[in-house]
């Protein structure tokens, strides 16, 4: 096996234990992991990060549902719109993206350079959610749930355009928005986040079967690497501060994501 596979491998296990620990992050590695180690094309690694997180998040979700962390009212309120907006994304607007976006002066815009960057500034603005995530003060397990149900709609149509453009699951979306529209408990809502996330991804999936060429060895071989992953973070995150690693993993990102665009635009 040559060893840019095996790394592209190690990695998925990486992106694994990244959810495990700290219930997201594992998207944002995804694509560059897939586009920049295992070479795959950006439009295509999109598709990929969409089954390998949805499948991934639905392990996850699977151990906050035997706990009864999982609000299922608020999750369909929330999933609905957001499984639209992801398949129609996919099946229609991601194909009809043209190549080149657009030019400036000499510089052409090509869409892959042009979902790598949308992309980076997801990562940026994820950096910015875990480094600087306030803990709701306001927030009580014992609290009713109060719906906010036209902006919990918008919001799930908004990280439904978002996940199907970049592959990303949008946790770093979906948790603020339970928390604050939903009056939804943290560990409620990311278990809440999870199943969202597990059945927005595998949807938006579902979009690419019929425009994409699926190499079904690589993909499920990288899914089940980061499935284990996920049960190693989740044993290493009873013994490393949350807080801590969230914060030390949003820089991480930040510098990937300044990194991508740099490296994007230098393309150009």
């Amino acid at each position: 096996m040559d060893s840019i596979v095996i790394i592209g491998f190690a990695a998925a296990i990486v992106i694994g234990i990244s959810l495990g620990l700290i219930g997201g992050g594992g998207s944002i590695l995804t694509v560059p992991v897939l586009v920049y180690i295992l070479n795959i094309d950006p439009v295509l690694a999109t598709a990929y990060s969409l089954f390998v997180v949805g499948s991934t998040s639905l392990v996850g979700a699977g151990t906050y549902m035997k706990k009864g962390l999982v609000n299922y009212k608020t999750a369909l309120v929330f999933a609905v719109p957001s499984f639209i907006a992801v398949f129609l994304t996919r099946k229609f607007l991601v194909p009809a993206l043209p190549d080149p976006l657009f030019s400036i002066g000499e510089a052409m815009i090509t869409k892959n350079i042009g979902i790598m960057v949308f992309f980076a500034l997801i990562m940026l603005a994820a950096s910015y959610s875990m480094i600087f995530a306030k803990k709701c003060v306001d927030c009580n397990e014992d609290d009713p749930v109060v719906f906010n149900f036209p902006m919990i709609a918008l919001e799930g149509s908004v990280v439904g355009v978002i996940t199907g453009i970049v592959g990303a699951g949008g946790g770093f979306l979906i948790i603020p928005a339970l928390v604050l529209l939903a009056k939804l408990p943290m560990k409620m809502a990311v278990g809440t986040s999870l199943l969202i996330i597990a059945a927005k991804s595998l949807i938006g999936f579902l979009g690419d079967l019929s425009t994409q060429t699926i190499d079904w060895q690589l993909l499920l071989i990288f899914t089940g690497l980061s499935i284990v992953g996920i049960f190693i973070g989740s044993a290493l995150s009873k013994k490393i501060n949350e807080k801590v690693l969230k914060t030390g993993f949003g820089w991480f990102v930040l510098i990937m994501g300044i990194y991508i665009i740099t490296k994007e635009l230098l393309a150009v």
